[in-house]
């Protein structure tokens, strides 16, 4: 049973998309550019592009649970953070 839609709330410059637009429609590769196909290829893979200069390894590294869940509290970027991290702890040591 679909739900019906409120004449009230509707945006003529934006139709709902219904069967017969999915019938029309065609695969992102026959109606956009070769490359920004790759592009979209790439990132749905997972795969970023070069570096301009890479500066990081990528490692597997075992760390404890905890460090690990008190990084991950802190939200996105947890995993930069133990970089930084890191980095600071090397500077402390060189300075000692």
């Amino acid at each position: 049973m679909r739900k019906r839609v409120d004449p009230k709330k509707t945006d003529e410059e934006n139709p709902e998309l219904d069967d017969e637009w999915f019938k029309r429609a065609r695969p992102a590769f026959e109606v956009l550019p070769p490359d920004l196909v790759e592009v979209i290829k790439k990132r749905h893979q997972g795969q970023r592009g070069p570096q301009k200069a890479p500066v990081k390894a990528k490692v597997t590294l075992r760390l404890d649970r905890g460090v690990i869940e008190h990084f991950k509290a802190t939200g996105k970027g947890w995993q930069t953070r133990i970089n930084e991290a890191l980095k600071h702890l090397i500077s402390d040591r060189k300075a000692s």
